[in-house]
């Protein structure tokens, strides 16, 4: 578990499919990440037993220190050891909770986790330019812009550019101090 002021990252439990579940049927949380695909709860439980095996990703669930509830879940996924690096996901479950900080406090532990304890060099992340609550957060936490895939998501009636954002171990370790 990785503790911060407001939030925590634990592992993901099986009583926690229920509240990823009804994420997946957010409108808008769907349009901020490029979703279309509408899932069943056998589909999510069965896509978070497969996570569970794979030790290419890490998966948990934000959570609030004050109550211990559930607001989100992160993936650090497709890790290649050989090169140090790998990618990452972030979804608040409720819309009640943007723009309170927890995001960007998840993202920090996360980043946490990845360059303290698994000892990687690189977090890469991609966020559609649709997002600006979402991009200012990972800028918050020391993400760097690195490239832009122009209008690479046609949904809602309208093109989105995806961006391209990373942060590095040394950088992590400068914004600490």
């Amino acid at each position: 578990m990785t503790i911060g002021d407001r939030v925590y990252l634990r592992p993901i439990h099986g009583k926690d499919i229920d509240g990823i579940f009804d994420s997946l049927q957010e409108e808008e949380g769907l349009y901020m990440t490029g979703t279309r695909k509408v899932f069943t709860k056998e589909e999510v439980q069965n896509a978070y037993e497969r996570f569970n095996k794979d030790s290419t990703r890490h998966d948990f669930a934000i959570c609030l220190v004050e109550n211990d509830q559930m607001i989100g879940d992160l993936a650090i996924n497709d890790i290649d050891w050989d090169n140090r690096k790998a990618m990452f996901r972030i979804a608040l479950h409720n819309k009640d909770n943007y723009g309170k900080g927890y995001g960007t406090e998840a993202v920090k532990l996360a980043q946490k986790f990845t360059f303290e304890e698994l000892k990687l060099n690189r977090l890469e992340l991609q966020v559609y330019s649709h997002n600006p609550r979402g991009i200012r957060s990972y800028e918050k936490a020391g993400f760097k812009r690195e490239g832009v895939l122009r209008q690479s998501l046609f949904m809602n009636g309208r093109y989105s550019d995806e961006i391209i954002m990373s942060i590095l171990s040394g950088e992590y370790v400068k914004g600490k101090m």
